[in-house]
């Protein structure tokens, strides 16, 4: 038995399901998780000594790669000043000071403690803004754990294939409308039904949670428009996008602009930290100035906000990252696309930029309901492959393949080598 096997054996005695998150768990693809010891730029090392290229990158924050040795001297030299004071500091300044200056719809900003708990908060200022109370988001798209977003999520609810979850009190949803991705007309049919009652719409402008989903043409700029006519809030959720698709996040990419944001652990270079901003009007909602009340002890932690401004500053000063990174996107998910036409295969690969997915079925996926269509035994059986040959894929069929700076020519040129072993093996 390998020590990973004997560490999930000790865990499942003491975490539920030996995980601390459902996304870690091997269960849908047959196999137990390997416990990961270290990590340096694109690798990551288990427990057994085993190397393997790594496309997770902590879920995406790692976008330098890991272990970066600019935001590992922030970190250091910031903690030995002490871990956590919970009172204001000068690099919480810095930090909100940064994303407003350089995210033109961000004129204010509030630093939380993760991605969930940064739309869970823009919810609640934009019904605070608005008067209002329901709010649409997308089946599919993942918005974190809280009550109200655990409705037709994506994410690993959809790798366990739960629709929803259990200990979440009706009254929780009542106002969380459900409509298609890609479908206009399924979100006007919900302001028509609802009309003045729609506090705000939220979206991954690129799903990444039900695979990856990228927005028809003229959707996002239709959403838009619908939003400022019917005077709802329109919230991009960038936990994934931010900083990933253009240091501007989606926003930048689509040439699209959300009235608010939320992000997660890229701003803090993979520590523990999200953020939500927005327009001025809506963020002074938020207590102590305003109404609506928000707080917690760790909200811009010293440490976070020292590897997150690294990191931040690094993105934003080497554009070049980003050119770097889209390229290796089109060499990988292109070499993909090129392998599976030759091994006759119909299965779809979407991408954008750094970030993609290879769907195990043969339809076009642009909604959630497609999304589902995939076999998923046929993805587990890939992913085994994969990972007994050295490469590090998320769990699950509908997780992201994340790409980051550290990755090479060389390292994507290996993991096609191991996917054209795979359909050989399976011809």
């Amino acid at each position: 038995m390998t020590r990973s096997e004997n560490l999930f054996k000790e865990a499942l005695c003491y975490i539920p399901g030996g995980v601390n998150s459902p996304v870690r768990a091997y269960g849908s693809v047959g196999m137990t998780p390997r416990f990961i010891k270290k990590a340096e730029g694109p690798y990551v090392i288990d427990e057994d000594g085993n190397r393997y290229i790594d496309y997770i990158g902590s879920w995406g924050p790692m976008i330098l790669g890991h272990n970066h040795p600019a935001v590992l001297d922030a970190v250091i030299k910031t903690a030995k000043d002490g871990l956590s004071f919970g009172a204001a500091t000068e690099l919480e300044v810095e930090m909100a000071e940064y994303i407003c200056k350089n995210i033109p719809s961000v004129e204010m900003v509030r630093m939380v403690n993760s991605g969930t708990e940064a739309v869970m908060s823009a919810i609640r200022a934009a019904r605070g803004y608005t008067g209002r109370n329901k709010i649409i988001k997308f089946a599919g798209c993942y918005h974190g754990h809280s009550d109200a977003m655990l409705v037709k999520a994506g994410s690993g609810v959809m790798t366990a294939g739960i629709p929803d979850s259990a200990g979440v009190p009706a009254g929780c949803t009542q106002d969380t409308l459900t409509a298609v991705y890609n479908d206009i007309d399924s979100v006007k049919a919900i302001f028509d039904e609802f009309d003045g009652q729609i506090a705000a719409v939220i979206i991954e402008a690129v799903a990444a949670n039900m695979g990856v989903v990228l927005p028809k043409e003229g959707f996002l700029k239709e959403l838009r428009e619908l939003c400022t006519q019917k005077g709802a809030v329109l919230i991009f959720d960038e936990v994934i996008t931010g900083f990933r698709l253009a240091f501007g996040g989606a926003q930048e990419y689509f040439g699209i602009q959300a009235d608010m944001v939320t992000y997660g652990k890229i701003i803090g270079g993979g520590m523990p930290v999200g953020a939500y901003g927005g327009k001025r009007q809506i963020m002074e909602m938020v207590a102590p100035a305003g109404p609506v009340y928000q707080a917690g002890t760790l909200s811009g932690n010293p440490v976070a906000m020292a590897a997150g401004l690294t990191q931040l500053k690094l993105l934003k000063e080497n554009p070049d990252i980003y050119s770097h990174m889209a390229a290796l996107g089109e060499k990988l998910f292109g070499g993909i696309k090129d392998l599976l036409e030759k091994y006759e295969r119909k299965y779809p690969v979407n991408h954008a930029a750094s970030l993609g997915c290879v769907y195990f079925t043969e339809q076009e996926v642009d909604n959630y309901e497609k999304a589902k269509t995939s076999d998923t035994n046929a993805f587990a059986d890939y992913f085994r492959f994969m990972l007994e040959h050295g490469i590090h894929l998320a769990p699950s069929q509908f997780e992201a393949i994340f790409l980051n700076n550290a990755h090479s020519d060389e390292t994507v040129e290996e993991t096609l080598h191991v996917m054209e072993e795979y359909l050989k093996s399976r011809a």
